[in-house]
């Protein structure tokens, strides 16, 4: 499989399945999309802020209940297996993407299925590890690992993305070269956690030596 990035702004998300697994993927979705859960039961853990509807539906109920909330993805896990069926192919039909829970394995997926990695996040920046679903242990264990290293990432991103947009007249060169002197610097990345005085003095300075440089 490929991995891609979607943004489900605005979109909804349908998850059929109030245990575990369709918390978690509330709460995975519910960062973006608005995300309507459907279970009989649910476990004693946020679903993000999604809304919740107590039902039961049979295999023969799944694509009304696609048809009336036009989701952008339909997610399976629930523990009956025929009703994930029903939901993958309810959803196939209707060419609308397809999470199953229930099948890890990417010779368990079709056309239109997709995975949910795990993922790590320092908003805007997100990091999505898979093992194809043969070891969601070894992603657990990937993700703890990446996660101490990306810290600050999401701080870094906005100061390149306003340093990219104030240096938009400088020849495009230049322009790369201040941008990876300002991400691989040490001094930039130790200043993020103070003032943003600081951390644009810090960039100026990496920029003015870089700049110097190569002119």
């Amino acid at each position: 499989m490929i991995p891609l990035l979607h943004d489900f702004t605005g979109a909804r998300v349908l998850v059929f399945g109030g245990g575990t697994v369709g918390a978690r993927r509330a709460r995975t979705f519910g960062r973006e999309a608005g995300v309507v859960v459907v279970s009989p039961t649910f476990v004693e853990e946020s679903f993000g802020g999604a809304a919740r509807v107590r039902a039961a539906p049979d295999p023969a109920d799944v694509g009304g209940w696609i048809d009336r909330t036009d989701p952008a993805l339909v997610v399976a896990a629930t523990d009956r297996g025929v009703v994930n069926d029903a939901i993958a192919t309810a959803g196939h039909e209707r060419g609308v993407l397809v999470n199953r829970a229930d099948q890890s394995g990417t010779d368990d997926r079709t056309m239109g299925d997709v995975a949910v990695p795990a993922t790590v996040w320092s908003e805007p920046v997100v990091v999505g590890i898979s093992t194809g679903g043969r070891s969601p242990a070894l992603s657990r264990v990937l993700r703890e690992r990446i996660e101490p290293h990306i810290e600050g990432a999401g701080e870094m991103a906005r100061v390149t993305g306003k340093l990219r947009a104030a240096l938009g007249d400088t020849p495009p060169t230049q322009r790369r070269a201040a941008v990876r002197a300002v991400v691989r610097s040490d001094r930039v990345w130790k200043s993020l956690g103070d003032s943003h005085t600081k951390t644009e003095q810090v960039v100026s300075e990496v920029i003015a030596s870089e700049l110097g440089e190569t002119e």
